[in-house]
């Protein structure tokens, strides 16, 4: 697994690290014994003890075995899973097509209360028009190579849009002016998705900031990311989705946000901004 930009991935797996080192030495074994019992070279007790190397579901059972420690596999296990899905390169998620993920996403957003979303390239999945997405998925599936099912996986990214109209779910959405110009779509499309942010704004569910070119920053652009609540940031990079638990790095992603909104226009001057950009594509 590469290494994860974020320190929660990284703290989970050193943990993990500890937890199976304390094992070790409960059962009163050096390193060179227990790879000696489970068979392999001690550099790689080594690698998992330090948490460079994420152990897999046959290792732990060695290990837990070799320390007479059986009850425990299951649960280490469990919690290896865990931090392995912090970090998720793209290429992985996507390797039997982008519709599963699309799918999951909107399992979490169901239950989600109140969803805050930063980004700076494109409009999140539940502001996206199919003509919007298609084209963003049809790029993202030919730079990543994986398999072509942008038809699936767009009409699972549009259902997420329901949440915009169902009870419960609120949705505070900061752009940034870039997202309004990047010609991501064709121009039909591109008018297409800057109107139908038009006919969201006025929704009871939605709070809409645009971050203008000319703001004076005290944040700086930043890589998109959702804040579910106050339980669980997802960051979207280049290469991986990241998702970030740790109390210390929500309230840091929370304060990102709330710096980034001071920046941001409502209301009309929001309306006048897309507008605008409608205008610059006729």
């Amino acid at each position: 697994m590469t290494a994860s930009p974020s320190s929660s991935a990284q703290a989970a797996r050193e943990a993990l690290a500890v937890r199976l080192q304390h094992l070790r030495k409960d059962a009163g074994l050096t390193g060179k014994e227990l790879s000696a019992w489970c068979g392999w070279h001690p550099a790689k007790t080594t690698r998992i003890q330090k948490g460079d190397a994420p152990p897999s579901d046959a290792d732990i059972r060695a290990w837990c075995a070799a320390c007479d420690a059986d009850d425990q596999a299951d649960d280490l296990i469990a919690t290896a899973r865990a931090v392995d899905s912090m970090y998720l390169e793209w290429r992985r998620l996507h390797k039997d097509g982008m519709r599963k993920v699309q799918q999951d996403w909107n399992t979490l957003h169901e239950q989600t209360r109140v969803c805050r979303v930063y980004v700076s390239n494109v409009p999140p999945g539940f502001f996206q028009t199919p003509g919007f997405a298609t084209a963003l998925m049809e790029q993202i599936t030919r730079f990543q190579g994986t398999p072509n099912d942008v038809t699936e996986a767009v009409a699972a990214r549009i259902a997420r849009s329901r949440f915009l109209y169902e009870g419960g779910h609120r949705y505070v959405v900061l752009m940034e002016e870039s997202v309004l110009r990047y010609q991501t779509a064709d121009p039909d499309a591109m008018r297409g998705q800057l109107r139908h942010l038009l006919a969201v704004m006025p929704l009871a569910s939605v709070s809409l900031g645009i971050i203008p070119f000319t703001a004076q920053r005290t944040v700086w652009p930043l890589e998109a990311f959702y804040l579910h609540d106050d339980t669980t940031a997802v960051v979207e990079t280049l290469t991986a989705e990241i998702k970030v638990k740790q109390p210390r790095e929500l309230a840091d992603y929370a304060k990102a946000f709330a710096g980034l909104a001071e920046m941001a226009v409502y209301g009309d001057d929001a309306r006048a901004l897309i507008r605008a950009a409608i205008d610059a594509l006729e």
